[in-house]
């Protein structure tokens, strides 16, 4: 008799570089929130590096050290050696496999947005997680959903073959073109999870709902929640999300 699959879980959260709406600077209070859930994986948005704003503080390493967790960093910004960009933490075994600056538009100044791809050995298959965080304007974003779906990322051998997370915070609203573009080339695992409705921003009096996770052939979502308690509400300006899931072979193509 075959037993039950594994429940995992993932936390996805732009943590706003660790500053909370209180404008207190506190690494140690996004890890006591990561800690309560105890998430198997670790997806942030809007992590810091030697920036002085937040102390010098090399914030991934921190939150991996008090978490006792492997951490990969991605900053697609690098400005006079401050990084600003998305990590992936995790206990579980994985591989760098790919990060890089997605598309902007040409000719106007806008802040560089990125994703970084990680494979991870969960119940003998490689799951794929890419953790991004698209632009503010929507016609930059949907260049950022193209890339994201193409040949370098979601649609690369390497991934489309195997179980796949998607997440992060995308800077867009389920009725925006970025969010149905994903969403045709994958599922979100909010939906299948029974609640879609669950809006991530701003923490304090959420409205819209920018941060998803969108799966594909092998995950199941078990569940998704987007805790909203006095700390995830006053660590970052969002809320986080956590997704219980089990992983299963995908089907062949």
């Amino acid at each position: 008799m075959m037993s039950s699959p594994r429940t995992y879980r993932l936390l996805s959260w732009t943590v706003h570089h660790c500053v909370g709406i209180d404008q207190r600077h506190s690494v140690e209070r996004i890890a006591d929130v990561i800690r309560d859930y105890d998430p198997d994986l670790v997806a942030l948005q809007e992590l810091e590096v030697n920036h002085r704003r937040s102390s010098r503080i090399h914030q991934p390493s921190e939150l991996a050290d008090q978490l006792k967790m492997d951490y990969h960093y991605h900053p697609p910004r690098i400005l006079r050696e401050a990084g600003f960009g998305n990590g992936i933490l995790t206990r579980l075994n994985m591989k760098h496999v790919r990060c890089g600056v997605l598309p902007s538009l040409p000719f106007v100044r806008l802040q560089k947005r990125g994703a970084l791809w990680m494979s991870v050995e969960i119940d003998g298959q490689e799951v794929q997680i890419i953790n991004t965080h698209f632009g503010l304007m929507g016609s930059e974003r949907m260049l950022q959903a193209r890339a994201l779906c193409g040949a370098e990322w979601l649609d690369h051998m390497d991934c489309r073959r195997r179980p796949r997370i998607v997440c992060g915070d995308f800077n867009a609203t389920p009725r925006s073109p970025a969010y149905r573009m994903l969403a045709g080339a994958l599922q979100d695992a909010q939906k299948l999870a029974g609640d879609p409705k669950v809006r991530t921003w701003p923490s304090v009096l959420p409205f819209v709902r920018y941060d998803h996770v969108f799966v594909g052939q092998g995950i199941k979502a078990r569940r998704v929640e987007v805790p909203r308690t006095r700390q995830t509400t006053v660590a970052s300006d969002h809320l986080p999300v956590l997704m219980e899931f089990e992983v299963h072979p995908p089907s062949p193509d």
